[in-house]
C-alpha cells in the first residue's frame, strides 16, 4: 500500500521499494509486471480519494489541516443511495423527499433537497472531475470548503450561504438554498450584462476576506491545504500549460513554485463569476473548496483573467469590461489598502499565466472559438520575457489587441 504522498517526486511503498513520478507517468524500479500493475492501480486508487493515502509530517511537507479528515473508504453512491444516506444520518425526514441535480462546476456533485416544505442544498466532492482529462483530487477537500463557508460567514454574514450541517467522514455537507431571485455573474456577462456595481462589489468582498484573514496564525494552521490547492490549482493550471507550452514552461514552474511557498491569507481559489450570485445590493460567493491560506494574488488574477476573456468573447463588442476591470481593482485596493511590496506585478505576472492556463490547461473555457483561442496563446507568448508591467498597461494591450477581432455571429 502506498504510504507516501501522492504529489511528491518518490511515493515509498512498504517494501521499500519506490515508484519515481516523472513527467506525469509513473515509472516502477525493480518490480515485476504484476507487482507494477498492483501498485498503479493502488496509486490511482490513492488518487481517487477512494483509498486515501496514510502519512506522516516526516514524509510529507504538504499536510492538512486538522479539520481535514483522512476519508478512508469513501466511495460515490448513486443519488437514490446519496438520498437513503441522508435520511439515516438525519437530515432528510421524510419519505417523499427529493434530490434534482444542480449545474455549476466540474469537481463535485451538488443536489437540491426538497423535505416537506423545506429545500436545501447538499454537496460532495468527486474523486475525478468532470473534464476531458484525468483529474484526480482528494476529497477531503469537501471539509475545506465547509470550514471556509463558516469562517468567512463569521466574517462576513450574507456573503456566503449559511451551512446547515456537515459530515465530514462521509464527505458531504449541506447549506441554504438561495432560490430563484439569484443571477450568476458569468452569465450575465456572457449575455453582455455589464454592470459598474457588480465589479466594485466583487473587489469589495475580495479585499475584505483578504485583509480580515491576514497574519492569522490559527486560519493558516486550519487552511494549511497546499496539497488541495496542488491538485486542484498549481498542477492542472499552471504546471500541465507549462508542459504544452514548452517555451513558458520555466516560467509556469517559477510561478507554481513562488505561490505554493507564500502564506499571506485566507485564498478562495475560485473566485470567478460563476460562484458569484447577484439578488438587488447582494452578493454571495460559491464553491470555495479550493480554500487555501497562501497568496492573494491568486484570487485576484484568477477573477481578472475572467473579464479578459470576457472582452475577447465579445470582442470588438465589450469595451464596458475595462470599466469593470478598473473598478475591481479599485475597490479591492480600498478594502485592502497596503496589499505589499510587488504586489501588482505578482498580479499582472499571474493573471498572463492563467490567461493562457484556461485555453491549454485541464480546464479549458468553453465560450471561446479556435481562432480567439490563439489569440490568447500569442499574445501571451509575446508578453514573455518583458520588463515591468502594470495591470493598466496590460488592459490597454488587450482591449486594443482585441478591438481588431470582426463581429461574432450572433449568438442566442
Amino acid at each position: 500500500m502506498i504510504v507516501g504522498t501522492v504529489s511528491a517526486a518518490v511515493v515509498v511503498v512498504r517494501n521499500r521499494r519506490r515508484v519515481r513520478l516523472f513527467a506525469g507517468k509513473v515509472v516502477f524500479m525493480r518490480c515485476s509486471v504484476r507487482r507494477r500493475d498492483r501498485l498503479f492501480e493502488r496509486k490511482k486508487r490513492a488518487l481517487a480519494g477512494i483509498v486515501a493515502p496514510r502519512f506522516s509530517e516526516h514524509q510529507s511537507p504538504w499536510r492538512s489541516g486538522p479539520h481535514t479528515p483522512k476519508l478512508r473508504g469513501v466511495q460515490m453512491s448513486s443519488a437514490s443511495e446519496f438520498l437513503e444516506r441522508l435520511r439515516r444520518d438525519g437530515w432528510v425526514r421524510s419519505s417523499q423527499a427529493r434530490l434534482t441535480p444542480l449545474s455549476g462546476g466540474v469537481s463535485s456533485e451538488i443536489y437540491l433537497v426538497e423535505d416537506d416544505t423545506e429545500r436545501f442544498v447538499v454537496k460532495r466532492a468527486l474523486p475525478k472531475l468532470k473534464v476531458r482529462d484525468d483529474w484526480f483530487a482528494d476529497v477531503s477537500r469537501n471539509a475545506s470548503e465547509h470550514a471556509c463557508l463558516e469562517c468567512v460567514g463569521r466574517l462576513l454574514p450574507g456573503v456566503v450561504p449559511r451551512v446547515r450541517f456537515a459530515n465530514a467522514e462521509a464527505g458531504y455537507f449541506g447549506m441554504e438554498y438561495l432560490g430563484d431571485g439569484f443571477a450568476n455573474w458569468k452569465q450575465l456577462l456572457l449575455h453582455g450584462v455589464f454592470e459598474v456595481r457588480h465589479a466594485r462589489r466583487a473587489g469589495l468582498v475580495l479585499g475584505e476576506i483578504h485583509r480580515r484573514t491576514a497574519g492569522d496564525a490559527e486560519l493558516q494552521r486550519c487552511f494549511d491545504t497546499t496539497a488541495n490547492f496542488h491538485q486542484l490549482r498549481t498542477a492542472p493550471y499552471l504546471l500541465t500549460s507549462g508542459e504544452r507550452q514548452p517555451a513558458l514552461r520555466d516560467y509556469f514552474v517559477a510561478e507554481a513554485r513562488r505561490l505554493e511557498a507564500t502564506r499571506e491569507c485566507l485564498v478562495h481559489g475560485d473566485f470567478s463569476p460563476k460562484n458569484i450570485l447577484l439578488a438587488n445590493e447582494r452578493l454571495v460567493v460559491l464553491d470555495c473548496e479550493v480554500a487555501w491560506y497562501g497568496d492573494p494574488a491568486f484570487d485576484a488574477a484568477f477573477l481578472l483573467n475572467h473579464l479578459f476573456l470576457k472582452r475577447l468573447y465579445h470582442a470588438p463588442r465589450g469595451g464596458e469590461l475595462r470599466e469593470l476591470i478598473g473598478e475591481f481593482w479599485r475597490e479591492y485596493l480600498t478594502a485592502r489598502p497596503a496589499p505589499g511590496e510587488g504586489w501588482e506585478e505578482r498580479v499582472v505576472n499571474l493573471l498572463l499565466l492563467l490567461l493562457l492556463a484556461r485555453v491549454d490547461g485541464k480546464s479549458p473555457v468553453e465560450y471561446l472559438d479556435p481562432r480567439r483561442v490563439q489569440f490568447v496563446r500569442d499574445f501571451v507568448r509575446g508578453c514573455f520575457p518583458a520588463g515591468d508591467r502594470t495591470l493598466r498597461t496590460l488592459v490597454d494591450a488587450w482591449f486594443a489587441r482585441t478591438h481588431a477581432f470582426p463581429a461574432p455571429a450572433q449568438r442566442s
